[in-house]
C-alpha cells in the first residue's frame, strides 16, 4: 500500500467453512453493482484494516467472524476513478445469520473449486487462488 492520502483503503474477508463438499467460500451479491464478490468495505477514520474487515463482513452478511491470516490484496481504480486498495483475511463464522440488506441482497456458499466461475471480477478469482493454501490450513 502506498500510504498516499488519495488511495481509498478498504478491507474484507474470504469467509469459509468446511462441509461435506470440502471447503466452501461465501460470495455476496451486491445489487448496486450487480456483481458477485467477497464482503468488503472502506475503513472508517482511525480504524485498523483488521477491524474494518471484521466490521464490514458483519455489516454485509450478518456473520460475526474469527480473523485468520491475511490472504492477499487487490489494487484497482474504483468507479470514481480513485486508486483503491483492499486487504483480505481468511475468516470463519462464529455467530449470526444473513438478512438481505441495501448492500448485499443474496449470499451463496460455493465449493472452493466452483467459486471462481461465479465471481464477477478476475482479480477476485486471482485472490481466491492466492488464498487457497491459507483456507485449507485454517483450523476449523
Amino acid at each position: 500500500m502506498s500510504g498516499r492520502d488519495d488511495v481509498v483503503r478498504a478491507a474484507g474477508g474470504i469467509v469459509h467453512r468446511r462441509s461435506t463438499h470440502g471447503i466452501e467460500v461465501l460470495l455476496v451479491h451486491r445489487p448496486k453493482y450487480d456483481d458477485w464478490s467477497f464482503p468488503k468495505g472502506k475503513l472508517d477514520p482511525g480504524e485498523t484494516d483488521e477491524d474494518a474487515a471484521l466490521r464490514e463482513v458483519e455489516e454485509e452478511t450478518g456473520f460475526r467472524c474469527v480473523l485468520g491470516d491475511e490472504v492477499g490484496s487487490s489494487a484497482y481504480v474504483d468507479a470514481r476513478n480513485r486508486p483503491k486498495t483492499v486487504r483480505y483475511w481468511a475468516m470463519t463464522v462464529v455467530a449470526g445469520a444473513f438478512e438481505p440488506n441495501s448492500e448485499v441482497d443474496v449470499i451463496m456458499w460455493l465449493p472452493l473449486d466452483e467459486a471462481p466461475a461465479r465471481l464477477t471480477h478476475a482479480h477476485d478469482g486471482e485472490l481466491l487462488a492466492q488464498a487457497r493454501p491459507a483456507l485449507e490450513a485454517f483450523p476449523h
